[in-house]
């Protein structure tokens, strides 16, 4: 049995993958959120740039790899592709279960994909400094290693829960020359009136972008850099898919059900749409598609598919999406990376279309999920990967108990290295399920933006 598929430097794609021209129906695009009108590609150039905006806006199926970005991906691209066949003993199933795997980068996880693409379009510009949020401090990371690789000063607006979790996550961006702050923070407005509210705040994904984006505005050498949800970061991603589908041929099988977790959508629309392709054309039009997010901030199964802001304070372009409502603070889980309260649009639109299932978990059986992955096949995963991980689980057993054999293929979006405190508090039986209550996301939801008649 082949147990992994390693790729060459030549096998790199030198072409990302859009899925915006292949989508069942037109994305509803964003707003200005000063007009709540269309947003206009210019009215992001103080915010991003200007390479960013135009693979935001790009309906190209194919958008070329620049030679330069291509050169550092060969730093840890290709990553491999894994037969988990140990842990399919472990559960005694018919299926053959697959990961890709994606803790092989610099910092430890798949954002370095986008990462170094956006700060090697900001030196090119001339942008001296970047800014960013970070909740479980993998995109905080990310942007470090890449800003240094190219010369900018990163600061990053960490999520005090994760701040306090994972220390170590600080030492490494720290390591790669990036300051780092316990958002929220008092050096920003957003930041302030966040804490005149509530001095005990441990943050939100949303708040960071607020406090990243009110800095970058305020400099004229600074741009923002997002790690999730928009078209861009989704574009970017997709070499993960490209590369998997490589492997699948080269393994001599196609799978049955591409599987992810969810905060934004990045890692997932990175593997999946690939693969989605080929069955909004036709070519494999019975792969299912499955989104595993936490029960602490249910945004695909139970959030609302409306216009909404991607911060707290209300600075960034409203997009059309599974919200939980911007002011949505979620418990604080140690998957720091998924409590985030919106996801992709293109993510919306196609679970919306039927096209993707999504799921949701307790911390706790996430955990399971992990400590027999970690006793089947060695790796000790990302708490935000165990959630695809447990999603496999759940379809491994399922194709035992149907009595059929089932491909599954799911994405490890990074190792959990750092993740070691929440372990020892799973091992100590102390690890709570944080949940959230229909009147609180309901109370979250009633202060949406209204879009302008036009939009």
């Amino acid at each position: 049995m082949l147990k992994r598929v390693l790729l060459s430097e030549n096998d790199l794609p030198d072409r990302w993958y859009n899925i915006l021209p292949d989508l069942p129906a037109p994305l509803p695009g964003p707003l200005n959120p000063m007009t709540m009108a269309p947003l206009q590609p210019g009215d992001l150039a103080d915010l991003l740039p200007r390479k960013v905006i135009e693979d935001e806006f790009t309906r190209e199926r194919w958008v070329e790899i620049p030679d330069r970005v291509r050169e550092v991906y060969k730093i840890w691209r290709p990553s491999p592709l894994v037969r988990a066949e140990r842990l399919e003993r472990a559960l005694d199933t018919p299926a053959h279960i697959y990961f890709k795997y994606e803790g092989v980068s610099p910092s430890g996880s798949h954002k370095p994909n986008t990462a170094v693409v956006q700060a090697y379009y900001a030196a090119e510009e001339g942008v001296r400094r970047l800014t960013t949020e970070t909740g479980a401090g993998q995109w905080g990371s990310a942007l470090s290693f890449a800003g240094a690789l190219f010369g900018l000063e990163v600061n990053v607006y960490m999520v005090k829960a994760s701040f306090e979790q994972k220390p170590y996550r600080k030492s490494l961006m720290r390591s790669w020359g990036a300051e780092v702050f316990a958002s929220p923070t008092e050096r920003t407005e957003a930041g302030r009136a966040i804490l005149a509210k509530d001095p005990d705040s441990l943050g939100s994904i949303g708040i960071a972008i607020s406090e990243a984006v009110a800095d970058a505005l305020s400099r004229d050498d600074t741009k923002f850099a997002l790690g999730s949800i928009m078209n861009n970061v989704l574009l970017h991603q997709s070499v993960i898919g490209l590369e998997a589908k490589k492997q699948m041929e080269i393994m001599g099988e196609y799978p049955d059900v591409v599987i992810g977790c969810v905060g934004g959508g990045s890692n997932y629309a990175g593997l999946a749409y690939p693969f989605m392709q080929d069955r909004l054309d036709g070519a494999h039009p019975g792969t299912r598609f499955v989104a595993a997010e936490p029960e602490a901030c249910p945004t695909l199964t139970r959030g609302k598919l409306a216009y909404d802001f991607a911060d707290t304070a209300g600075l960034t372009p409203p997009l059309y999406m599974h919200t939980l409502g911007h002011e949505f603070i979620p418990g604080p889980i140690h998957a720091g990376g998924l409590r985030y309260h919106g996801d992709a649009p293109s993510l919306c639109l196609l679970k919306e279309h039927g096209l993707i299932e999504a799921r949701a978990y307790a911390q706790t059986d996430v955990f399971d999920a992990a400590i027999s992955f970690a006793r089947s096949e060695g790796f000790v995963i990302a708490p935000e990967s165990s959630h695809g991980l447990k999603a496999a689980i759940v379809e491994a057993v399922a194709a035992k108990e149907a009595g059929e054999e089932r491909v599954v293929l799911f994405n490890i979006s990074g190792h959990g290295n750092f993740d070691l405190a929440a372990f020892d508090s799973y091992l100590a039986g102390t690890l709570q399920n944080p949940t959230v209550t229909d009147q609180q996301i309901a109370e979250s939801l009633s202060d949406l933006p209204t879009p302008a008649a036009s939009a």
